[in-house]
């Protein structure tokens, strides 16, 4: 069925009366794919212009599951040094690529050396989350790529070295898979262009790749040997289901066995299969961020009546219902490190923001010049979220502030650029999670980071919890430090969007279980998910 027949497929679901019966075999799954754009299928190659799903084709060091527990994978140990700047991995035994090759410490290590030589769309994290020694000398100053923290001690152990202690640094290991250097060293790169060429370290493999949308059909990998195994024998990521409003007509036609949904097709789910429900917390903040330098939110008084006119919990239960949650600390509810007493903190008080405006000189708002949000374009939830939210927030302003903000929309990359270059003094700015640790949000507001903010006491806070071994000790660093950005109305938070999905009751298994939270990450860890599956 094609994407028009789906989309004509859609006026048929209010009259189905039960789950669909998906008409694969048993031993197949298809699901929504990813971008139909993408070029590469390798991760460690380019992160935003990959094609398929190679993080379920490559084995990383460690991952999370639906707890969002660690788990050992490539390694099967790692430990740190007594003064916190080198980690030791241990891989496990006799991992080997789907070409028979052994897989050793020295693919992982020629993954990052090759990423950081090559301008590796991803190298801001590497430098900044995962502090790698030398990493800034190789892709700033073209020192050698063998000069970074990194080596393979021999093939199954590899030392990373950090420029400062990073306790949570096995998580950052989630986003690092292997690349096969003896393919690599023979025909370059164009090997992750071809299913004649690719090779899979993980527990699946490709079998086919449409290349005019990136559609492809994933087979067990007969070679893997590693943890979590593939329990199905074909997985298929179609990217022409993607989009909801496609990929919920397919559902119902029992041609997927999973989508993702709209707000508008979440009521018609919960009353006719409420079992197939799967909410999911994307773990993503979406915030207002301001420049602090530049008229008129250089003066904090502007920015804390910002911080103060925002009805939160209206927003998410009438214009973002179903697709967001109150966010009033940084970190989203059950993300780890999240503390209810930050956001306990967070109010909506319309006569505070008023009394704020006129300190600045801007009583009811007279006086106060043209603003203008920019936002980018995305698709996914993205796209539910971001434009129903800045009408609702304009409509906000102008009630409560009698200040008027224009909305623009921009392309991602003339809006990343615009950030960068500080060409606004508004912007909606969305971020969601590359790892799960505090310091993943934490470090994004640091001096040098992100956005152009300057507060020593916060990046003082910040270190001494990324270096932190205590828990608590951690915690407490960040909350001393997420109220200096409160303190500042360096920016404010907004929502954390939720995602919702339907699940066929074909599929079985902890892949589609909720977890102890009730959520159920899905594609978002889909590692876990494709591994934790099967189906009747």
């Amino acid at each position: 069925m094609n994407a028009l027949h789906r989309l004509l497929g859609a006026v048929l679901v209010a009259s189905s009366l039960s789950l669909p019966a998906v008409a694969h075999a048993d031993s197949t799954v298809t699901g929504p794919g990813g971008t139909t754009s993408g070029t590469y299928m390798d991760y460690m190659k380019t992160v935003y212009d990959r094609a398929g799903a190679p993080e379920i084709t490559s084995l990383p060091l460690t991952e999370f599951d639906s707890e969002y527990k660690l788990n050992p994978m490539g390694a099967k140990s790692w430990s740190q040094s007594a003064d916190g700047l080198t980690w030791t991995f241990k891989l496990q035994d006799g991992l080997v690529w789907s070409d028979g090759e052994p897989l050793t410490a020295e693919d992982y290590v020629f993954a990052l050396q090759r990423a950081a030589k090559e301008g590796y769309d991803f190298n801001w994290y590497w430098s900044f989350a995962g502090g790698i020694k030398g990493w800034s000398d190789v892709t700033d100053k073209h020192a050698d790529p063998s000069t970074l923290g990194i080596k393979a001690v021999d093939a199954t152990t590899i030392e990373v070295t950090t420029d400062a202690p990073k306790s949570y640094f096995p998580g950052v290991a989630s986003l690092w898979y292997p690349v096969p250097k003896h393919v690599v060293d023979k025909i370059g790169d164009d090997y992750a262009l071809s299913v004649d060429t690719l090779v899979a370290s993980g527990p699946f493999m490709v079998k086919s790749w449409e290349k005019s949308n990136n559609t492809m059909t994933l087979v067990k990998n007969p070679k893997y040997n590693g943890p979590w195994p593939a329990q199905i024998e074909t997985l298929v990521l179609d990217t022409q289901i993607g989009p909801p409003e496609v990929g919920f007509p397919a559902f119902m036609a029992g041609e997927a066995d999973w989508t993702t949904l709209n707000a508008g097709q979440v009521p018609v789910v919960q009353q006719q299969f409420p079992d197939g429900i799967r909410k999911n917390a994307v773990f993503a903040l979406y915030y207002l961020a301001f420049d602090p330098e530049k008229a008129p939110f250089d003066n904090i008084h502007v920015r804390k009546a910002f911080q103060a006119a925002i009805n939160r919990d209206e927003l998410t239960s009438t214009v973002l219902k179903d697709t967001a949650v109150p966010a009033k600390s940084i970190l989203a509810p059950s993300y780890p490190g999240y503390q209810q007493s930050i956001a306990d903190k967070t109010v909506f008080d319309a006569k505070l923001a008023k009394e704020e405006l006129a300190k600045a000189g801007y009583p009811d708002g007279k006086g106060f010049p043209p603003i203008e949000i920019w936002y980018r374009e995305q698709g996914g939830y993205n796209a539910a979220i971001a434009a129903p939210m800045l009408q609702y927030l304009q409509a906000q302003f102008k009630d409560i502030l009698g200040v008027d903000m224009g909305i623009k929309s921009m392309p991602t990359k003339d809006w990343t650029a615009a950030l960068k270059a500080r060409s606004n003094g508004l912007f909606l700015a969305p971020y969601e999670y590359d790892y799960l640790d505090p310091s993943n949000f934490y470090d994004l507001f640091k001096s040098g980071g992100r956005h152009h903010y300057a507060f020593p006491e916060y990046d003082k806070l910040v270190d001494a919890g990324d270096a932190g071994a205590d828990w608590d000790k951690r915690l407490a660093d960040y909350a001393k430090a997420e109220q200096v950005l409160t303190d500042n109305a360096a920016l404010v938070p907004l929502v954390h969007p939720v995602t919702i999905a339907a699940v066929s009751d074909k599929l079985k298994g902890e892949g589609v279980t909720p977890n102890s939270k009730g959520f159920t990450p899905l594609d978002r860890l889909s590692g876990y998910l494709y591994t934790h599956v099967t189906k009747e």
